[in-house]
Order: C-alpha cells, then sequence, then structure tokens
C-alpha cells in the first residue's frame, strides 16, 4: 500500500538538490511509536493498495519529473514486492539511486539481500536503550538491532559521497530525532556512530520533536524539545568527532563541552 509519492523538498539537503527527492510513502510500518507524526500512515493505514506495475510506474515518473533519487519511506515490510517493482522499472530506464528510508529496525537477512541494490541507506537511530525503545515503539532490543543494521549499511555503501552539486550518489545517511529528557540517548548515538561505523559518517539532528498520536499521555513526552536540549546535542556531536552535519546545523556555532 502507498500513501502518496511525489517530489519532496523537506528531505535532508544532500538528497533534495535542485529538484526534490522522489519519494514514495508506504503505508504502515515495523515500528508503533506513541509519538509518530504521520500516525495516520504509519499505524491507520491509509493509503491503496497498487500492484507491482503501478509502483514502477512511480518510480519512472518521478525520474521523469527530474527528482534526484527514489526515496523508500518505511520500506521494511514491503521488501519483496519493492524488489518485484525495481525489475520493472529497470528494464524501462530507471537509473536513479536507491534510498532506503528506515526506521532502522531491519533484519540482517533483508539487507543482505539489498546488498549491490541499494545506493544510499538512511536508518533512523531512534534510542540507545532498549526498555525506551520497548516502551515508546513497541519493539523489542532496538539498540542491538539497530547498531548491527547500521554497520551492515556501512559496510555496504560507506560514507555518503556526493557529486559536484552536492547531491548524494551512494553511502551512509543517519536521522537522529532528540526527544525531551534525554530519552533518544543521543550521548550513546554519536559515541557509536564516531568510533563504530566513521567519523566521516552524514547525520542529520532533527529538532522537530512534537507531541503528536499518543505522547499526549505520556508525562515524559508530553511537551516540546527545548532549544537547549538541541544545542546539547549538537555539542556532543561535535565532540566526538562528527562534523557532516545536515545544512541548518552547519550554521550552528561550535560550543565545545568538557568531557
Amino acid at each position: 500500500m502507498v500513501s502518496s509519492y511525489g517530489p519532496h523538498l523537506g528531505e535532508e539537503a544532500p538528497l533534495v538538490g535542485s529538484h526534490g527527492s522522489g519519494t514514495i510513502f508506504f503505508s504502515y510500518c515495523n515500528l508503533h511509536c506513541a509519538f509518530c507524526q504521520n500516525y495516520t500512515i504509519s499505524q491507520l493505514g491509509e493509503g491503496s493498495p497498487v500492484a507491482k506495475e503501478t509502483l514502477a510506474s512511480m518510480m519512472l515518473s518521478l525520474q521523469e519529473r527530474g527528482c534526484h533519487n527514489i526515496n523508500l519511506v518505511s520500506p521494511s515490510h514491503v521488501v519483496p514486492y519493492i524488489l518485484d517493482a525495481l525489475d520493472l522499472a529497470a528494464a524501462k530506464g530507471l537509473h536513479l539511486p536507491l534510498v532506503y528510508n528506515t526506521g532502522g529496525y531491519d533484519a540482517m537477512e533483508t539487507l543482505k539481500i539489498l546488498d549491490g541494490i541499494i545506493d544510499i541507506y538512511m536508518p533512523d537511530m531512534k534510542y540507545s536503550d532498549a526498555k525506551t525503545a520497548e516502551e515508546l515503539s513497541g519493539i523489542k532490543d532496538y539498540p542491538t538491532k539497530n547498531r548491527a543494521a547500521v554497520r551492515e549499511m556501512h559496510r555496504q555503501v560507506g560514507d555518503l559521497q556526493l557529486d559536484e552539486q552536492g547531491v548524494a550518489q551512494r553511502g551512509l545517511l543517519v536521522r537522529h530525532l532528540v526527544l525531551p529528557g534525554g530519552l533518544a540517548g543521543t550521548r550513546e548515538v554519536v559515541k557509536f556512530l564516531a568510533r563504530e561505523v566513521s567519523a566521516n559518517t552524514f547525520l542529520n539532528i532533527m529538532a522537530q520533536y512534537r507531541p503528536c498520536h499518543k505522547a499526549f499521555d505520556i508525562p515524559e513526552i508530553n511537551h516540546p524539545l527545548q532549544d537547549q536540549e538541541f544545542d546539547d546535542a549538537i555539542d556532543l556531536a561535535h565532540q566526538e568527532g562528527l562534523f557532516r552535519l545536515d545544512k541548518e546545523q552547519f550554521l550552528r556555532p561550535l560550543r565545545f563541552v568538557m568531557r
């Protein structure tokens, strides 16, 4: 099932370029985040069934509209159907980089199937604590599975590579949404990326948290993120030597804090 598709100008700068990222939003998700801003799509299943021929046509349409990539949003639970559609689209001339835009809770078996197919992996790193992940997203053992997935993604595609126009062609791009009260475990996430993946990791530290869906009933997250919490997250990344941050973060002053 697909909720929507089209050029997206609100993604990370290396994906958007001058003509947008060609996003395809799949209905449902393998996470059940209490604070999901798109819960009508991810949990209520807003969207319509599409045949593999239709999905292939969507990909080719996005290419014809000048998009820089095909951005598969929440693909983890529909990988076989995506592969069927890719066979058809590639036979008809699809050549854009493929973006695997995931919550980061991906099975190793799935990722190994995708080796050599996906050009750009864009996983979330949502939590560093398994109990928090289970309470807020309804999943077990997230940090262990997430870190194994990110390692495998980087093994396959390496650090993010950009062309002369700054548009992503291949590599790993990680997203990390800062949650109130340090619930996302930012310190552990940036330490893992810098020390166990690559200090050259392209990282989007996101500040757009606001209460949505079931978050209003959870005291720890029923309020917006404070500016200081986001600034502290940027500082933590800098302390670990991570400086490839998405464009709006380049403008923020460096504020090193003693370890």
